[in-house]
């Protein structure tokens, strides 16, 4: 049974993030992440710029190294074709998880961090201590562990989660496209009947298109094709997006049961990060930010409550907590009321000619969904 001060289970953007933010202080951490890297992964794949204070105080250079696009403009459009396009105030990255998670795995190692390839099936907390069991049979003992484990996981149901309990009807599909016409600096929201499609392109060239949809919706047709021609294309800008995309991937990636259901940012002590602790709407297109903000959030705890063998246990949790909330409880709130909205075709109207008759208000709902940036 090996020791270390804090172990983290999962391996995105929010898991990532605080085991170099850890590691860079000179704590012992363990990462536990199910799958190697690199790997592409479901994400809208938009990095809001709010998060580059902070990357540069960990020493980390995507724009130097990575060579994200550089994202300026919003373009929204409704069924009927009705669109609304605005300058986006701090602007965002257009960034491939396969290669953003791949940057920051290699980064936590450079900085200390140990990783191990593996599949946590227990967490149990005992007498101020938390054991961690592995499908390989391997165990560990740590002080504090970190959940970054996403959207829907086995140790959801293991901790008794209350939100793992409902079903969820949202499925999100991914896939990369060449379309050279597409524009570099824009982020495009297309809304269709039962969900909505963001366009934006990745610093390989190629645009990645991501899209939620009910599975209600979905179940209706055989495949993927069958369904972006029945529904997407009744968009007329998801239209002729598509007839003139070229697809890089055989079939679209997927992921089913996406909750965003309020879930316990702490839950049997373990503290949750990232889409654990609470998944945005994609359409406000900052859970990325969010993700790697709370590495930050959740670091800064430890490493203020964590003094050689001396833990405040009580303090760390509240502090996460209070940090969280007053980070993105609101954010998360804005979201759901949002996405009730976007998804009904009168209520998009409705106010879509709102926003077009007042466009401070739409500045307004993106600050809402939005942070500062982050230092």
């Amino acid at each position: 049974m090996a020791d270390f001060k804090v172990i983290i289970v999962g391996g995105g953007l929010a898991g990532l993030t605080a085991a170099i933010h850890l590691s860079r202080e000179g704590q012992q951490v363990l990462l536990i992440e199910k799958k190697a890297f690199p790997r592409h992964k479901v994400c809208g794949e938009y990095l809001s710029n709010e998060v580059l204070p902070y990357f540069n105080f960990l020493d980390i250079d995507l724009k130097g190294s990575l060579k994200p696009i550089n994202i300026q403009r919003l373009l929204y459009s409704t069924q009927n074709a009705k669109t609304i396009e605005t300058k986006l105030e701090l602007g965002g990255m257009g960034i491939s998880r396969y290669n953003l998670d791949n940057f920051l795995f290699k980064k936590a190692q450079e900085y200390g961090t140990e990783i191990l390839l593996g599949s946590v099936e227990n967490i149990n907390f005992e007498n101020d201590e938390f054991r961690l069991k592995l499908s390989s049979g391997k165990e560990f003992k740590t002080a504090i562990v970190l959940g970054a484990f996403g959207k829907r996981a086995n140790l959801d149901k293991s901790l008794g989660r209350e939100f793992e309990k409902q079903k969820s009807s949202w499925l999100a599909l991914k896939g990369h496209y060449e379309n050279p016409e597409f524009p570099d600096n824009l982020v495009a929201l297309h809304n269709f009947e039962g969900g909505y499609c963001g366009l934006s392109k990745i610093e390989t060239g190629l645009v990645n298109a991501c899209y939620m949809v009910s599975y209600k919706s979905f179940k209706k047709y055989k495949n993927t094709k069958e369904f972006k021609k029945q529904i997407l294309f009744n968009n007329p800008y998801l239209k002729g997006f598509f007839i003139k995309a070229k697809p890089v991937f055989e079939n679209d990636l997927s992921i089913a049961q996406i909750s965003f259901e309020e879930k316990s940012i702490i839950k049997e002590h373990v503290l949750m990060l990232g889409d654990a602790a609470g998944l945005i709407h994609p359409l406000c297109g900052n859970g990325m930010a969010m993700a790697i903000h709370s590495g930050k959030i959740a670091s800064e705890a430890v490493l203020s409550n964590l003094q050689g063998n001396n833990l405040n246990r009580e303090n760390l949790e509240n502090q996460y907590r209070e940090n969280w909330n007053s980070q993105f409880r609101s954010r998360l709130r804005t979201g759901r009321i949002l996405q009730k909205i976007l998804i009904n075709p009168l209520l998009a109207t409705t106010s879509q000619n709102l926003v077009k008759n007042f466009p401070y208000l739409l500045e307004k709902i993106i600050n809402r969904t939005h942070g500062q940036p982050i230092i």
